[in-house]
């Protein structure tokens, strides 16, 4: 597969069109690195007030962007021309918190009474940490990041209970302590690591083995640096096995028009 275009912070809708027409299916990670991008679940009218809470209860790991009304298929607070299921690489299809199907486009399965929530992502603060010149392995090897279920409950709401996920990037402690300053001011795309260094502290006991995504080599000298994951609702939806859900496939995101500069705070 050719390289797909490295776009600028104003070209989301650009990105999303290449994803649209199906010349990519693979993570998102480095793509328009401006903008900011979301992981996304779409479940039933009747379960999505269950979610919305628990999302509202775990903002770490599901930092609520956006939430569209049942049967809609674009978020209009992130992009002029959004289409939910189309947008994204490649997406996952739950049924009975089975994975089932991972289609590259959903049109055939959508239903008026699905509502859709974006969730803020931690290729949206990447942009920043490597503008202060901190490497990203995963990036650098072109890999998707390395995900893992934790230990960690998240807070419960309704059926929905389950494992923290988190992503893991490995740093310097230098680089960890700047990374920890810089994503603390963007709690929208996760905020700052839950967990720097002693994976054990977090259930995890092969860095080698991560649950999503790829293993990224960690280097002498340096430790594991742990952010709270969009992923965790699809742990999530294992566990409560709703008869039927749609997510992103992790690491291939929604590409929003927002820009990550929008989101920092302080």
């Amino acid at each position: 597969m050719d390289a797909m275009p490295r776009l600028g912070a104003a070209d989301g809708l650009a990105q999303r069109l290449v994803i649209r027409s199906g010349a990519w299916t693979a993570p998102t990670a480095a793509c328009a690195p401006g903008n900011v991008q979301a992981n996304l679940v779409i479940l039933p009218k009747a379960l999505a007030d269950d979610f919305h809470r628990f999302a509202l209860a775990n903002p770490r790991p599901c930092p609520l962007l956006d939430v569209a009304e049942p049967g809609e298929t674009s978020f209009a607070a992130l992009g002029g021309d959004i289409d939910i299921r189309t947008d994204l690489p490649k997406y996952r299809v739950w049924r009975n918190g089975a994975l089932v199907e991972q289609p590259t486009d959903i049109r055939h399965l959508w239903r008026d009474d699905l509502v859709s929530f974006a969730i803020g992502c931690s290729f949206s603060f990447e942009a920043a940490l490597m503008a202060a010149g901190i490497e990203l392995r995963h990036v650098t090897l072109g890999q998707n990041v390395s995900m893992y279920r934790t230990s960690r409950s998240c807070v419960p709401a309704g059926i929905f209970r389950g494992p923290l996920v988190v992503s893991m990037r490995p740093m310097t402690p230098d680089d960890a302590r700047r990374a920890e300053q810089i994503t603390a001011r963007f709690p929208r795309v996760h905020g700052a690591p839950v967990q720097i260094g002693a994976p054990e502290r977090l259930g995890i006991a092969n860095l080698d083995a991560p649950d999503y995504g790829d293993p990224v080599p960690i280097h002498p000298g340096e430790i594991p640096v742990f952010w709270a994951c969009g992923v965790t609702p699809q742990a999530v939806i294992a566990a409560a096995r709703p008869d039927f859900c749609i997510t992103h496939a992790p690491g291939c995101m929604l590409v929003t028009d927002l820009l990550n500069t929008q989101l920092e705070v302080g």
